[in-house]
């Protein structure tokens, strides 16, 4: 389009300069930007000066909900500062989601407009980075790994592309398009812990989905509204939607997201200290895992077995039956092996070495902490190694005095014993 504009016949005694500020996502104040770069800007006196303002979108923001961008409140407030010191026509090319949020957030400075030139994105083009987002290859629990901020970013460009708008009429295709955007943006922020955010795309996902009589949808709203709420600590509301969700399922014959909802209610039910509920629970969603994995359901029905035998070996070890607490974890951690999840042994691990320790097989709990702490220290995940590795390795070596541990501890940290020592 620019270089359109340059060589269009019409525009000759106009001389357009391009201001790109991509590379500044956290720019504040725009005015003092120009004013800069204006002295060094090569200018033909016989031609206008027209500055086209290019990259603003980074700064101010894709998310709909957000605080209000500095870039736009500087923007609305300096505004008539411009008049003096950027003597020159300004052209601001933005994606309609930022210049949704330009007219929010910098009303004043929006109402000088002299022109809007709106350019439709070729339906094409839209389809195919709906494609690509949407089908970019998901881990089986997104939970585990947040999203990046440029597949939100994407998400929500493509929301403002279908999302109904005054004067475009929506398709059934359209809103089918908006709904499973609303509810991808939702599980994303969900998997990066923004249970606010998530929150708020859910519970739009569940409005349009419900309007649209789309059952199948709203269920896996549900599930994940659950989510959110377990996420909050707000475990009844988390069981209520996590019902609502598990009814539709049953009605509609899916039997994989069946046992995934029984699973989450015996997380709830676990959290209440309900044992006997939630261990019900696990149970009826193993027996479906099971019988889902060897009527040549997905692989992720054998690898979801592993999680659920976990939860299975922690309602047994609260209740203190160990060795049933020890057979259900060894079977969890046979799967995760064989799934190659090293991440995942870590905590099965751990909870066997707090079974071993409960039985009074030292050795063996020490054996197994470490081997726990090792797999979170080549993760870097330094909270597990703070809250629950080091803590439990330390109170057992004031037990049994044991140096291996203390050696363990340093060969596996990199650091010296004696740095150890004095941690114990």
């Amino acid at each position: 389009m620019i270089q359109a504009l340059k060589s269009d016949p019409k525009c000759q005694d106009i001389q357009f300069e391009v201001l790109n500020f991509s590379h500044r996502p956290d720019l504040k104040f725009l005015r003092d930007e120009i004013v800069q770069q204006l002295p060094i800007l090569p200018h033909d006196p016989s031609r206008k000066l027209v500055l086209l303002i290019r990259g603003l979108e980074k700064s101010i923001g894709v998310d709909l909900q957000g605080d209000y961008p500095p870039v736009l409140q500087d923007l609305n407030f300096v505004r008539d500062a411009y008049k003096r010191s950027v003597p020159h026509p300004l052209l601001f090319i933005l994606p309609d989601y930022a210049l949704t949020r330009l007219t929010k957030f910098a009303p004043d400075f929006w109402a000088w407009r002299s022109g809007v030139f709106l350019f439709q994105t070729p339906q094409t083009t839209k389809d195919y980075a709906l494609v690509q987002t949407l089908e970019a290859d998901r881990p089986i629990d997104s939970s585990k790994s947040p999203e990046s901020s440029e597949r939100i970013a994407l998400l929500e460009s493509l929301l403002m592309d279908y999302r109904p708008s005054a004067g475009h009429p929506p398709t059934d295709i359209d809103l089918n398009t908006c709904n499973i955007l609303l509810h991808q943006l939702g599980v994303a922020y969900l998997s990066q812990r923004n249970a606010t955010k998530a929150q708020n795309y859910l519970e739009n996902a569940l409005e349009l989905a419900q309007q649209r009589q789309d059952v199948s949808l709203a269920a896996e709203i549900y599930q994940d509204l659950g989510r959110t709420f377990a996420h909050r600590r707000s475990w009844e509301q988390a069981r209520l939607y996590f019902q609502q969700a598990l009814e539709i399922f049953i009605e509609y014959g899916d039997r994989f997201y069946q046992a995934m909802t029984l699973h989450n209610l015996g997380i709830v039910a676990g959290e209440e200290r309900e044992w006997e509920q939630a261990r019900l629970y696990f149970q009826q969603a193993l027996e479906i895992f099971i019988e889902y994995g060897a009527a040549g359901g997905t692989q992720s029905a054998r690898f979801s077995q592993a999680s659920t035998l976990h939860c299975l070996g922690m309602v047994a070890q609260e209740l203190r039956e160990w060795e049933q607490a020890r057979s259900y974890y060894q079977q969890a951690i046979e799967i995760k092996i064989e799934y190659g999840d090293r991440y995942e042994q870590a905590s099965t691990l751990h909870c066997l070495g707090m079974v071993a320790e409960g039985v009074g097989e030292l050795s063996q709990a020490k054996s197994y902490y470490l081997q726990a702490l090792q797999i979170w220290a080549e993760f870097n995940d330094s909270y597990m190694v703070q809250t629950y590795s080091l803590p439990r390795l330390v109170a057992l070596y004031q037990q049994t005095q044991d140096e291996e541990i203390v050696v363990g501890i340093a060969s596996v940290l990199g650091i010296g014993v004696e740095e150890v020592r004095g941690l114990v």
